[in-house]
C-alpha cells in the first residue's frame, strides 16, 4: 500500500488529503483565537479577527508550498524565487493591514483602546502568519527529501538487482560454454584412442563420465568444494596420462584443503587442461607442474607447463581461458590476481585468489 503524500497537490485536488488539510486549519484557528484573546474579553473581535487572518495564512502557506518551493527553490531558480516571495510578502503584508483596519472600524467602530493587545502590533501578526507558513514548508522539504531519498532507493535497488540478474545470465552463459568446450577436447581424444583401436578406450570413457558427471551437475551451482575440484583434476590428469603414454611427466602437489573451503565451479580445470593443449614436448616430454594450497585464507594455485615459444601461436587464447578470466572478474572482482607468462623453456600460469571463503559467501 502507497504512502499518502499529504504536500501532493493533486492528491489534494482528488480530496485525499482534504480531511487533513481540513483539520490542520482548523487547529490553526483555534490556535489564533486562543492566542490573540491573551488579555482580551472581546471574543466578537477576536473570532473575526482570526477568522479573517486564517485566509491569508491558508493562501501564504499554500502559494509558498505549490509554487514557490516546487517551482523555483527546488529548480535552484534562486532569482525568481527571491523576487515572488517578495511580492507573496507584500500582499500578505496588505492583506494583514486590511484585515486589522476591518475589524477595528467594523467592529470597535474606531475605539483602538478595546483592541486586544496581541492584534496591535502588525509586524507580530506578521511573524505569526509566516511562522505557520514556515512550519508548514519545513514540513513539506523534509517530506520531499524523505520522499526522494525513498525513490533513490528504489531505483539504486532496481540497477542492483538488474546488475544481479544480469551478472546471473553472464556466469550461466559462460558456464555452458565450458561443457561444449571441455567435451570437444576430451572427445578428440577419445577419437584418436578409437582410431588406434586402443585397449584404453573403454577406461578413457569411464573417467570422461566421472568428469561430465561433474561438469553437468556441479557447474550450475554457485560454489563446489576446491577438494572436489581438486579431485577431478586428478581424474583429468589420468585421462591425458592415458593418451600421452610415456611421453608425459606430471608432477601434482596440494597441500592440506579445509573442507568447508569452496570455489566456483570448473575455474582449474581449463587452466591445466590449457597446459595440456599448448605444452611442448621438450627431450621427448611434455613436462607439466601443478601446484594448488591454502596459505592465510589465500588459494594459490600455479600450472607449468613445457613450452617453445616458436611452436605454438597462442598460449591463453580460446574459448577457455578467455571464459575463465571472465568468470574471475564477475566471481572474485578485486580479490584475485591472474599472471601468465613465459620464462625460459616454461609457460607459468598463477592465480591467486585472496579470503577466497568470504568470496564465495
Amino acid at each position: 500500500m502507497s504512502r499518502i503524500d499529504l504536500f501532493d497537490l493533486n492528491e489534494l485536488k482528488r480530496g485525499k488529503t482534504l480531511p487533513f488539510h481540513l483539520l490542520f486549519w482548523v487547529v490553526i484557528w483555534f490556535f489564533y483565537a486562543y492566542f490573540f484573546s491573551y488579555n482580551s474579553t472581546d471574543e466578537v473581535y477576536v473570532t473575526w479577527f482570526s477568522s479573517g487572518l486564517l485566509p491569508v495564512t491558508m493562501i501564504t502557506t499554500y502559494l509558498t508550498i505549490f509554487k514557490l518551493i516546487p517551482e523555483y527553490l527546488l529548480k535552484k531558480r534562486y532569482g525568481k524565487f527571491a523576487l515572488y516571495s517578495f511580492y507573496l510578502l507584500i500582499f500578505t503584508s496588505y492583506a494583514i493591514v486590511l484585515i486589522i483596519y476591518a475589524c477595528l472600524i467594523l467592529i470597535l467602530k474606531f475605539n483602538v483602546t478595546n483592541m486586544p493587545p496581541m492584534s496591535k502590533n502588525f509586524t507580530f501578526v506578521l511573524i505569526l502568519v509566516y511562522l505557520v507558513t514556515g512550519l508548514v514548508a519545513s514540513a513539506n522539504i523534509v517530506s520531499r527529501n524523505s520522499k526522494m531519498a525513498t525513490l533513490n532507493k528504489e531505483l539504486e535497488n532496481k540497477i542492483l538487482n538488474t546488475q544481479l540478474q544480469l551478472k546471473e545470465q553472464e556466469l550461466s552463459y559462460l558456464k555452458q560454454q565450458i561443457q561444449p568446450h571441455f567435451l570437444f577436447n576430451t572427445l578428440n581424444t577419445i577419437y584418436g584412442f578409437a582410431i588406434k583401436q586402443s585397449t584404453q578406450t573403454p577406461d578413457i570413457i569411464l573417467k570422461l563420465s566421472n568428469l561430465l558427471d561433474y561438469i553437468l551437475y556441479q557447474v550450475n551451482k554457485p560454489a563446489v568444494r576446491l577438494k572436489d575440484e581438486i579431485e577431478h583434476i586428478r581424474e583429468y590428469i589420468e585421462l591425458e596420462e592415458i593418451r600421452f603414454s610415456d611421453v608425459l611427466e606430471v608432477s601434482f602437489e596440494t597441500s592440506k584443503i579445509s573442507e568447508d573451503t569452496e570455489i566456483a565451479p570448473m575455474m582449474l580445470i581449463p587452466f591445466v587442461e590449457n597446459a595440456f593443449k599448448h605444452g611442448s614436448v621438450i627431450r621427448n616430454k611434455l613436462r607439466i607442474s601443478i601446484t594448488v594450497k591454502m596459505e592465510d585464507n589465500a588459494l594459490y594455485f600455479r600450472v607449468d607447463n613445457s613450452f617453445k615459444p616458436d611452436h605454438q601461436t597462442t598460449v591463453n587464447g580460446g574459448i577457455g581461458i578467455e571464459n575463465i578470466k571472465k568468470r574471475l572478474e564477475l566471481n572474485y572482482k578485486g580479490a584475485y590476481q591472474l599472471n601468465q607468462f613465459t620464462e625460459s623453456d616454461l609457460y607459468t600460469t598463477i592465480l591467486v585468489i585472496q579470503n577466497i571463503n568470504q568470496t564465495q559467501q
